[in-house]
């Protein structure tokens, strides 16, 4: 598409892009990443990957015997 587009077509959409990209509003990667980090933290007691999924909600929990189960069987 952007092969078919003049030169002066393509500069008119990233001056359309950049007319877009500078309303939004910038803050400091430290102050950003702070904030990632606490939000994370709040949430670390909802995700399932540190706290785990109780077994009998597991939907993929095999049924019968466990897979230590059947390694040493063999």
């Amino acid at each position: 598409m952007a092969q078919d587009l003049s030169e002066k077509d393509l500069l008119k959409m990233e001056v359309e892009q950049l007319k877009k990209e500078v309303k939004n509003t910038r803050i400091p990667v430290s102050k950003a990443g702070k904030e990632i980090k606490e939000y994370v933290e709040a949430q670390a007691g909802n995700d399932p990957f540190i706290k785990g999924i109780p077994e009998d909600k597991n939907p993929f929990k095999e049924k019968g015997a466990s897979w230590l189960e059947l390694a040493w069987s063999r």
